[in-house]
């Protein structure tokens, strides 16, 4: 009898094969007394531990290849961090000494401690933090027992797929070299590291499913639907024929889409549209290069001040930024300045945690707040612009003072360079970002300003509809088709067509395939996305005739029923392309 999970899909398509369970050690731990005289060696013996442990990770860190997700090793140098900071590496060490203890009791206590303040955060960003702690803790508590995690024996014939509580990014990093097909695992969410790392990887994968682990057994046929967020155990044979049949057709599609990297991006009346990609890291130009991308629509600069203790220098800044301007050849890069603050805190920022960072001091206004640090990063982006073409973007700006301010600061950063004799490329395009619905109903005003505007719809959505998509409470109601977004989108895109101002969309809607020809009849022309999606968005735009949609998209905005919108959304997707 079949078994199906639900949980939440991280993508990469559909894998079937046989389950290899992850051990977890912490499940079940023995707690015994000390003597006093045995109290100094147990405490030796946690020392030893997080030695080993430390030494592990270091060793998993240089072995991440240069072709790894970038963010592969931001993380593990996070979880070697995590080690150092006594409320791991110490406190447990007290612990021992105050109860006469074993190690792994210790240990325990005080990942249960620490578990129960993350709980007590409000940010979901940030209270998703503890699955890093609990990862560290448990690849502690393996070495305090001697073993670690080990793959199985024998020819799997790419076949496995990883079921476990939770995988770290040193686990990731131990099975890269493995045929494993697909992971689970019972907990994390839409922005845990193990989340971030199966996109990165586009393996099928889903995550959240709570019990998995306890359900599914050594060996047993699982179906993974990375797209649906649907786990099958033990898939009776009609459905297994189903899931292949449909796993067939992904890949198919896949392997077509491969065909369309030099096909220029038009619709079927002539009409072109510049596909762009967004990255994080210098490292992520090879995905950009390789899908045939237009240019770098953004470049999330702010991963490269996060996972670290100490401010990127100058220099280190400026070397990454050369790096994929000179990579794209001539083609555009769209560099957003960096946008801290809210889900994004280093290490090293001294704000602290606002009770509402979402609201707080983020984005261009902690540029803004800290400017001899922001125009660190100005005089470095200005530097890197006589490699290619570079675009400046600025983050969050709410309103024209904002701007001006932002713009001023870039003005000293060129007098400095101008004054110390280092060259920088004139005529830098300057844009900003539309994210809050203030900016979205003033826009007009930016033009006279800025050379362009993009739209960050994660951002927008949330805020219009005061609704955090990474909360399970609320996430049904992040809702991309609420009218009062299409009508926010709709504005911005028809007041940039007006003034002549190109505007992008930069956010989950430009690479959501559902909403690519509703964007195309707003008159969007312009979008940017992750690197694998850009070619399956190239298709649904050389299939699509403007004349056919336009009036459907018109009816769309008319109304502000949900039920309507849905339905036109169908019959625009259903509109034939020829």
């Amino acid at each position: 009898m079949s078994i199906v999970l639900h949980g939440v899909p991280i993508g990469g398509g559909i894998a079937i094969g046989r389950a290899h369970l992850v051990s977890q050690s912490m499940d079940e731990v023995v707690h015994y007394q000390l003597d006093e005289a045995e109290v100094a060696a147990e405490q030796a013996r946690f020392g030893a531990a997080i030695a080993t442990t430390r030494a592990e990770l270091e060793r998993l860190t240089a072995s991440v290849p240069d072709k790894a997700p970038a963010e592969m090793k931001a993380f593990l140098s996070l979880h070697v961090m995590l080690l150092s900071d006594p409320m791991l590496a110490e406190v447990p060490c007290d612990i021992i000494a105050a109860q006469r203890c074993n190690a792994e009791w210790a240990l325990k206590q005080q990942a249960d401690a620490l578990v129960e303040q993350f709980d007590a955060i409000e940010e979901t960003y940030l209270r998703e933090r503890k699955h890093d702690v609990l990862q560290v803790v448990e690849r502690v508590f393996k070495n305090l027992n001697g073993h670690g995690v080990e793959l199985p024996d024998g020819d799997w014939d790419g076949e496995l797929i990883l079921v476990a509580h939770d995988l770290s990014p040193a686990d990731m990093v131990l099975f890269k070299d493995s045929a494993f097909a697909a992971f689970v695992t019972d907990v994390g969410g839409a922005t845990s590291h193990t989340a971030i790392l199966g996109r990165s990887l586009d393996l099928p994968s889903v995550i959240a499913l709570h019990n998995a682990r306890e359900l599914i057994r050594e060996e047993e046929w699982i179906v993974v639907d990375g797209e649906q967020g649907v786990v099958v155990i033990d898939p009776e044979p009609l459905v297994l024929d189903y899931y292949r049949a449909r796993q067939a057709s992904w890949r198919a599609a896949r392997a077509e889409l491969a065909n369309l990297r030099l096909a220029p991006a038009e619709t079927l009346d002539g009409t072109a549209v510049e596909l762009l990609a967004n990255i994080e890291m210098p490292s992520d130009i090879d995905d950009v290069v390789e899908a045939s991308a237009d240019g770098v629509g953004l470049f999330r600069s702010e991963f490269l001040f996060l996972g670290r203790d100490t401010l990127p220098s100058e220099d280190e800044q400026f070397q990454a930024y050369r790096k994929v301007v000179s990579a794209m050849q001539g083609k555009p890069v769209t560099i957003r300045t960096m946008d801290l603050g809210a889900d994004k805190n280093a290490r090293w920022m001294s704000h602290g945690v606002a009770d509402n960072p979402a609201l707080g001091l983020t984005g261009i206004r902690l540029c803004l707040a800290e400017p001899l640090l922001f125009r660190v990063q100005l005089r470095a982006l200005m530097r890197a612009s006589v490699y290619g073409k570079l675009r400046i973007l600025f983050p969050m700006v709410s309103g024209l003072n904002e701007l001006r301010q932002a713009l001023s600061q870039l003005e000293i950063a060129k007098d400095e360079l101008w004054e110390e004799g280092i060259a920088f490329a004139e005529n830098v395009e300057v844009g900003a970002m539309v994210e809050v619905p203030a900016a979205a109903l003033v826009v007009s005003s930016f033009f006279k300003l800025v050379d362009f505007v993009s739209i960050g719809t994660n951002d927008l959505i949330q805020y219009t509809l005061a609704v955090d998509r990474s909360d399970d409470s609320v996430s049904h109601l992040y809702d991309p088709l609420h009218p009062a977004v299409l009508k926010l989108l709709s504005l911005t895109i028809r007041s940039a067509d007006k003034a002549g101002v190109p505007v992008s969309v930069c956010g989950e809607m430009a690479g959501d395939l559902r909403l690519t020809r509703l964007l195309l009849g707003m008159g969007l022309r312009r979008f940017s996305m992750h690197p694998a999606q850009v070619l399956a968005v190239k298709q649904i735009v050389r299939n699509t005739r403007l004349d056919s949609v336009k009036d459907l998209v018109a009816r769309m905005l008319r109304t502000e029923d949900p039920d309507k919108i849905a339905d036109l959304l169908t019959q625009l997707n259903a509109a034939p392309g020829d």
